[in-house]
C-alpha cells in the first residue's frame, strides 16, 4: 500500500452531517432489511422524500473493506478516546437495541474535532465486510460533535466461547427491554471503557453515511481492524430482545465504494 498526502482526506472531513435518525416508530414500521420486500433496503430512498439519499447518495455505508483498496495514511495517528462512566438508558427501537447516555460518556478527537460518545447499538450480522468476509456482530459507537457532525466507531465480533464484557454487564438490562418497544429504561451508569479500544489499535477510516434512513452522508467511519469475540448466547440475547422481522438480520447490504479512498493508520 502506498503512503499518500492527508490533504484530500482532511478535506473530506469538512463535509457536514446532521444527526437525523429515524424515530423508533418509523424504524419499526417504515423500513425493512428484507431484500425484495416493498420496504426493503433497495427501496428506502423511494419511501420518503427525506430518505432520497439512501438511493442517490454516492458515499453510502456499509462497505466491503478490501485490502487492495486500502491506502496507508500514518498521519491518522492513534485512537485516544477519553471515555467516562455516565448514566444511560436502554431502548428496544424495534430494529436494534440502543444504549444512550444522557449527557455523553466522554469523547474522542478526530483531526482536531471533538466528538462526544452519545450511543451504542448493535447489528447482526456485521454490516461492514473485510476482504469479503462477514462476521456475527457489529457494535456501533456513535459520536456527535458540537456542530452536529457524526463519527462512528465500528467494532466487528466473531463467534467464540469467550463472552463480550460489555454485553455481559448489560445482559439483565437487555432482557428487561424485550417486548417494550420504544420505551427508554434507565439503567444507571454504563462505562464505555469496558469496550477496550486501546491507544494503539489499528483501524480503517473512510467517509460514509448512516446505515439506516435517512442515510445522511458525511459520517466519519472508523472500523477497528482487530476482530473481537462474542458468544452465540449473547448474539441470541440481542435477537430475542428485538424478536420481530429484524430478529435474524438488521444489517444493511453493502454499498458501492464509488471511488472513495479507504485509509489505514498503519499497514492493514
Amino acid at each position: 500500500m502506498s503512503s499518500i498526502s492527508s490533504f484530500a482526506f482532511l478535506a473530506l472531513l469538512l463535509v457536514s452531517s446532521r444527526w437525523e435518525p429515524a424515530s423508533a416508530q418509523e424504524a419499526a414500521v417504515g423500513f425493512s432489511y428484507v431484500v425484495g420486500s416493498p420496504t426493503g433496503p433497495e427501496r428506502w430512498g423511494d419511501l420518503r422524500p427525506e430518505w432520497a439519499t439512501c438511493k442517490n447518495g454516492t458515499m453510502q455505508s456499509p462497505i466491503d473493506i478490501r485490502h487492495e483498496n486500502v491506502q496507508e495514511l500514518p498521519s491518522l495517528g492513534r485512537l485516544m478516546p477519553i471515555y467516562s462512566r455516565s448514566n444511560a438508558t436502554i431502548q428496544n427501537t424495534g430494529y436494534n437495541i440502543k444504549v444512550e447516555w444522557e449527557n455523553g460518556a466522554g469523547s474522542i478527537n478526530i483531526n482536531g474535532t471533538e466528538y462526544v460518545l452519545v450511543e451504542l447499538h448493535w447489528h447482526w450480522p456485521t454490516e461492514h465486510f473485510v476482504n469479503g468476509r462477514r462476521y456475527a456482530l457489529e457494535l456501533h459507537m456513535v459520536h456527535k460533535s458540537s456542530d452536529r457532525k457524526i463519527a462512528v466507531i465500528g467494532i466487528l465480533y466473531k463467534l467464540s466461547p469467550i463472552s463480550d464484557l460489555l454485553l455481559t454487564t448489560l445482559t439483565k438490562a437487555i432482557q428487561n427491554v424485550t417486548g417494550t418497544l420504544k420505551e427508554k429504561k434507565p439503567i444507571g451508569a454504563v462505562d464505555p471503557r469496558s469496550i477496550y479500544i486501546g491507544f494503539l489499535e489499528n483501524y480503517y477510516r473512510y467517509m460514509g453515511s448512516l446505515t439506516i434512513p435517512p442515510c445522511s452522508q458525511g459520517v466519519v467511519w472508523t472500523v477497528l481492524q482487530k476482530v473481537r469475540f462474542v458468544s452465540q448466547n449473547q448474539v441470541t440475547l440481542l435477537q430475542n430482545a428485538v424478536n420481530n422481522e429484524f430478529k435474524m438480520n438488521n444489517a444493511r447490504p453493502l454499498q458501492p465504494l464509488n471511488g472513495r479512498p479507504v485509509y489505514a493508520n498503519c499497514g492493514a
